[in-house]
């Protein structure tokens, strides 16, 4: 444990943004989810909705440096992907 004063307000300010991280990273988890679900019913104008909310919140993510750009950009193509090839 830590004895210096900022150093223990470091471990308060890294926990808090560890908290952020993980309820922003479990709520793309969802969407992900939920864009699978759609795919995998094969209702073509629900999946283009929900990629469209799940790119948004994927880049929103990568932007605040949750995700790395490539990481982004990689969840994003793969999607995408899977909601074409449903044509």
């Amino acid at each position: 444990m830590a004895n210096i004063k900022s150093a223990k307000k470091r471990i308060k300010v890294i926990e808090t943004k560890t908290l952020r991280n993980k309820m922003i990273k479990t709520k793309i988890k969802t969407y992900i989810k939920k864009l699978e679900a759609a795919i995998a019913a094969n209702d073509k104008e629900l999946a283009q909705a929900r990629l469209l909310e799940t790119i948004s919140e994927i880049d929103k993510a990568a932007s605040k440096g949750i995700f790395h750009k490539n990481t982004a950009a990689r969840k994003v193509s793969r999607l995408t992907k899977a909601v074409n090839k449903m044509a």
